[in-house]
């Protein structure tokens, strides 16, 4: 695992277009990928019926809910509070290593998916 301790993370919020709660965290999630110490990371919005087929089976009951992986493995998957500090801290704990890996066989394939996702660039963004 010392390839995945290695890893930039992949952070990934998962919402929904019609969830007034998402809408007001983009802002906070934003502002979280605008940090300098995100820079390198895999930061993705992803509305999970817009991008149902990328959900596979892997069902998003509460939102905002957050996916972070290092290397493909989740280390957390759940609702978060909609607070720039509760996320902030949380990926800071998987910065540091700190989360537990995740163990359901759908959150993983779930994470592998996200992290093979072509990433945006200037002229696609």
């Amino acid at each position: 695992m010392a390839d995945a301790e290695s890893s930039p993370l992949l952070v990934a919020c998962l919402c929904a277009a019609w969830c007034g709660t998402c809408r007001d965290y983009r802002a906070v999630f934003d502002s979280l990928t605008a940090l300098p110490e995100s820079a390198g990371e895999q930061w993705s919005w992803v509305d999970i019926e817009d991008d149902e087929a990328l959900m596979g089976p892997v069902d998003v009951d509460d939102f905002p809910s957050l996916l972070i992986a290092r290397g493909g493995i989740p280390v957390f998957f759940g609702p978060v509070l909609p607070h720039l500090g509760t996320a902030r801290a949380l990926v800071e704990r998987a910065r540091r290593g700190e989360l537990a890996v995740v163990k359901e066989p759908d959150v993983l394939a779930l994470a592998q998916r996200l992290r093979n996702m072509p990433r945006p660039t200037a002229e696609n963004a």
